[in-house]
């Protein structure tokens, strides 16, 4: 996979990110991405050839393993990384709408006039494509660690599995490689994922309670705006009366 141009793309996501979704991006990259392609990838490298297991039946090692190893942790990751990350090119599209919507405004009724204040200002229709983008990706890391811990009973790994499915002739004891590193990069791996959740739902709060101050504010000047007016308008009253 090349991860490259997977950064380049949510590079521009990052103009449109809040700080927390700034935070979010940094863990995904730097403690999910890195990890992953630079240490992850090899620890994996070797665990159905060093897969060993108490017999010479043919195909019993490979069926044992298959059992307990339905899907590669590494790619279970790898496809946690691409669902995580998708949604946050709705934004970048949703910026790109608007863009182009701007360009055929200003062609149409001249280079001085603008349709939006800044399209990439999280208001309107941009904002709830925000916010459902946080809720997507919330939704996928929530499942994708239920996946791994329903598929494996648990984040860590053993020493030992016992196998007994044919071909195998009776109860075969059966061995992973580099069990302890593999459990450690596992919890590393879910620990970065519930960072990341946590982010996301910070992020969450933080655009509904803005969003709440906003219009509480703009609601506020408003009522200001029409108290103004209705004292102007008996001042002028009175003013007439008294004349």
């Amino acid at each position: 996979m090349d991860w490259k141009f997977l950064q380049g793309l949510l590079s521009g996501v990052n103009k449109y990110s809040t700080a927390f979704g700034r935070i979010w991006l940094s863990v995904v990259f730097v403690f999910r991405v890195l990890i992953f392609v630079v240490a992850a990838e090899r620890v994996w490298s070797d665990d159905q050839g060093h897969f060993e297991c108490n017999t010479l039946q043919p195909g019993c090692k490979n069926t044992c393993y298959d059992y307990y190893f339905p899907v590669s942790h590494i790619r279970l990751w790898a496809l946690q990384l691409i669902f995580v990350t998708c949604p946050s090119f709705m934004v970048v599209l949703h910026v790109a709408y608007r863009e182009e919507r701007e360009r055929k405004y200003r062609a149409k009724h001249g280079e001085d006039t603008q349709l939006y204040d800044n399209p990439g200002q999280k208001h309107g229709g941009l904002w709830w494509t925000y916010l459902m983008s946080l809720f997507v990706k919330t939704a996928f890391e929530i499942t994708f660690l239920y996946l791994l811990h329903y598929i494996y009973d648990s984040f860590k790994l053993p020493r030992k599995v016992q196998c007994d499915v044919k071909p195998c002739p009776n109860l075969v004891n059966c061995y992973i490689s580099r069990p302890t590193e593999k459990t450690i990069f596992s919890y590393f791996m879910v620990g970065a994922s519930v960072v990341c959740v946590v982010l996301n739902i910070c992020e969450i709060f933080y655009l509904i309670a803005s969003r709440v101050v906003n219009l509480t504010h703009r609601g506020s000047i408003h009522a200001s705006f029409r108290r103004v007016h209705r004292n102007k308008g008996s001042d002028c009253a009175k003013s007439s009366l008294t004349s």
